[in-house]
């Protein structure tokens, strides 16, 4: 009884790393500081490293008109994402200190939660800076520079999105417990896996829907529940980092996100 209640404290990914399934999603526990905003130095990659984002980014680009929300949108152009080659995590950054204070940290891979957590806090993103392989294209469980700069990123320069990110780093180093839980349960549905409603219909934000060629198709089907943004629901619904997500979250407004969240955080003593 008492494994099975301590299985229950565990994340999605502890949970699947705790199972075997993929050593690359067992998080890292940083040993020492990491390169931040000027200190990142652009890798060597080789010439198969850009093929594969131009790839990505064109394939992912076509199913963006329609699907991605505008402050999604108004970000990549922001950050002067384009097909021709991997970004520059150091020009990146400059975006961001300039748009919403934030800088980026390159990291070597999934990292430990108060590792990320506290990053936020500080204002800053955690990326990686290498790219999944030719046999990964269509899904990879484990964080790549794809996921972290495409999906992530270009919300990062919105002011209110960027608002809530640091508070919940903030909410989520002070939490202990099932409050670590409901807080990445709270990450999956929003970060990962939001959807916000706009004039002209539902729109996806999630960094894991943009960045995966299923999930962006699948996310506004007929195939998935969405329910209505409310932070004490949604840390109550379980997830599979796995499958296609059946049931997913929306949002009224960026604004929304940022209040609802500070006023739930601060109703259960995280803030």
């Amino acid at each position: 009884m008492k494994e099975d209640r301590d299985k229950k404290k565990l994340s999605a990914y502890e949970k699947a790393a705790d199972e075997g399934i993929d050593p690359r999603c067992i998080p890292q526990k940083l040993d020492g500081p990491v390169p931040v905003h000027d200190e990142i130095v652009y890798p060597d990659y080789p010439e198969s490293d850009h093929e594969i984002w131009k790839f990505l980014y064109n394939r992912q680009m076509e199913f963006l008109p329609g699907r991605a929300c505008d402050e999604y949108i108004e970000g990549a152009y922001k950050l002067n994402l384009s097909a021709d080659r991997i970004p520059y995590l150091r020009d990146l950054s400059h975006v961001f200190l300039e748009n919403t204070g934030w800088k980026v940290a390159r990291v070597p891979g999934l990292i430990h939660v108060q590792d990320f957590f506290g990053m936020l806090r500080n204002k800053i993103f955690p990326s990686t800076d290498y790219i999944r392989g030719k046999e990964e294209l269509d899904y990879t469980p484990a964080p790549d520079l794809f996921h972290d700069i495409f999906g992530h990123m270009p919300l990062l320069t919105n002011k209110s999105f960027a608002s809530f990110y640091r508070m919940f780093g903030e909410a989520a180093m002070n939490a202990k417990g099932d409050d670590r839980i409901k807080l990445e349960t709270l990450h999956w549905f929003t970060v990962e896996f939001g959807l916000i409603r706009n004039t002209d219909g539902m729109r996806i934000y999630g960094a894991g829907i943009l960045s995966s060629l299923n999930e962006v198709q699948h996310a506004l089907s007929d195939e998935v529940e969405v329910i209505d943004f409310d932070p004490e629901r949604i840390v109550t619904q379980e997830y599979d980092v796995w499958h296609l997500q059946p049931i997913l979250f929306a949002i009224d407004s960026f604004e929304q996100l940022e209040t609802g969240f500070y006023e739930w955080t601060k109703k259960i003593g995280l803030l």
